[in-house]
């Protein structure tokens, strides 16, 4: 990997901004462990809300924000039980709600941000970010943007919840819809060549190709996932594997923390059903926001993915009614699920439900026992969502207690291992060959560095690159000068 470069005059431009707008920005040592913010932060942090437009809130970007005392805690998890899963083993998912934005992109965000600010790449001052996006990716960029008052440029298809929309004409985002929905990936590609060629002022930060996206997972989200295990574990407990939906595959990435923490354990990549990339080299259309698709991200490790499973976007859906309506509910307590759980299950959102049945199917094919426990991530809640729930009972009405023990039998007891594959070592590579038609043929990279992805060590050097962007984010807030 080659030494990172640094434009000196721009990165003091960018310290000079901040300085101004008195911005300090948190290394990753202190995201996934925030214990390390001085007390002089922590102390400013107690009367800012969790969503304010402020810069101190760039130290909320970590998965363990305590809404109760407005500082810091455990890493927030729900644990999903057996009466829900109808499993033996023991399913539990960190929870996204609490992160600046209400999802935990704003983490991945500023993993792309950050390492360019620090180096100089992108000029803060006269120079504004655009991030491609299906929906949240662009919400924590453009949150991330506005602190440094800057109009951030916001790409998301035209399809996408309300909720996105509505937040990010709030924050004074510039919002450019493309065609389609959540599948509708090559669309935003489309638009990002456009800005390239019109607008010199623009830079665009893709989450999908920027290599700060699973960096900032890896350490961050795996560090936390490894903390929660070791907090629930009993005895006997194994980890067994990690689940997440591939949409720009940064989530993933923390899979191979946990794969290096706990050598043997399983990665399942997820998908949607109506869109099985992975799966079958499909296409389609699916509404399962977050995970767009039709494509292999370049920032994905496909050499240490173990498992595909593709989840179907009518099964998210009617789940989501089961636990947000008020007859769903009532079902899941006459099944036994506690009421703490039931108040909490709004805590995932469409994907988090995906991700759910995705571990589900995983812990069926391996035949895991109840000292297993499978991880995985609710990355945001249905607070971004209460639009999809109205508008499922405008087209198919009231969702009554028929509905909901249908729903509970076949969409949860009854998931199974259908659409599931374990992949080879030659499956994995022809999923990583797959790269080259988007990256190659249509973004400008090449066959070499293609190549490179499939070595081990370069995906080690990439991660631990985090190290040195530390360095010089400590420099950088130095520059400052106000800590």
């Amino acid at each position: 990997m080659a030494k990172l470069k640094v434009n000196s005059t721009i990165v003091r431009k960018n310290a000079a901004l901040c300085k101004k707008r008195g911005i300090i920005m948190p290394t990753f040592r202190q995201m996934k462990d925030p214990n390390l913010i001085p007390e002089k932060i922590k102390k400013a942090l107690k009367p800012v809300g969790l969503w304010d437009v402020d810069p101190i809130n760039l130290f909320r970007i970590t998965w363990k924000n305590d809404t109760k005392t407005g500082l810091f805690g455990g890493a927030n998890y729900l644990e999903i039980p057996k009466e829900i899963t109808g499993l033996k083993c023991r399913v539990v998912g960190l929870v996204g709600k609490y992160f600046p934005t209400g999802a935990h992109k704003v983490g991945a965000a500023y993993g792309c941000l950050a390492p360019r600010m620090v180096t100089g790449e992108f000029d803060a001052q006269a120079q504004k970010a655009v991030w491609p996006s299906t929906g949240n990716y662009c919400r924590g960029g453009s949150f991330d943007s506005k602190l440094l008052g800057t109009t951030p440029v916001a790409i998301l298809p035209a399809g996408m919840s309300k909720e996105r929309f509505d937040w990010l004409k709030e924050i004074g985002a510039e919002v450019i819809a493309t065609p389609g929905t959540e599948s509708n990936v090559k669309e935003i590609y489309d638009k990002c060549w456009e800005i390239k060629k019109t607008r010199k002022d623009c830079v665009i930060f893709n989450q999908f190709d920027e290599m700060g996206n699973p960096m900032w997972h890896y350490h961050v989200t795996g560090a936390a996932l490894e903390e929660v295990f070791n907090k629930v574990k009993g005895p006997k407990s194994r980890l067994a594997g990690f689940c997440s939906a591939t949409g720009s595959a940064g989530t993933i990435a923390a899979g191979d923390y946990l794969k290096k923490k706990f050598p043997g354990s399983f990665i399942t990549a997820s998908e949607a059903l109506q869109c099985p990339t992975i799966l079958q080299n499909g296409f389609g259309e699916h509404r399962i926001e977050g995970i767009g698709d039709k494509h292999i991200p370049w920032v994905h490790n496909t050499r240490n993915t173990d498992v595909v499973t593709a989840i179907d976007d009518e099964a998210c859906m009617r789940i989501v009614r089961l636990f947000n309506e008020p007859e769903g509910k009532k079902v899941l307590a006459e099944y036994g699920v506690k009421k703490e759980v039931i108040e909490q299950l709004h805590l995932l959102g469409i994907s988090g439900v995906s991700n759910l049945l995705s571990a589900i199917k995983s812990a069926k094919y391996y035949e895991l026992g109840e000292n297993d426990i499978v991880m995985t991530v609710f990355t945001d809640s249905m607070e971004l969502y209460g639009s999809r729930v109205k508008e499922l009972e405008e087209q198919l009405g009231k969702y009554k207690r028929e509905h909901a023990l249908v729903d509970f039998e076949r969409r949860l007891l009854g998931e199974n291992i259908n659409h599931l594959k374990e992949l080879t070592y030659a499956d994995r590579k022809a999923v990583h060959n797959l790269k080259y038609f988007t990256w190659i043929e249509q973004q400008g990279r090449t066959s070499e560095e293609l190549r490179r992805l499939w070595d081990p060590a370069y995906w080690e050097e990439t991660f631990a690159q985090a190290e040195e962007y530390d360095k010089l984010i400590e420099a950088f807030n130095r520059e400052v000068g106000l800590l």
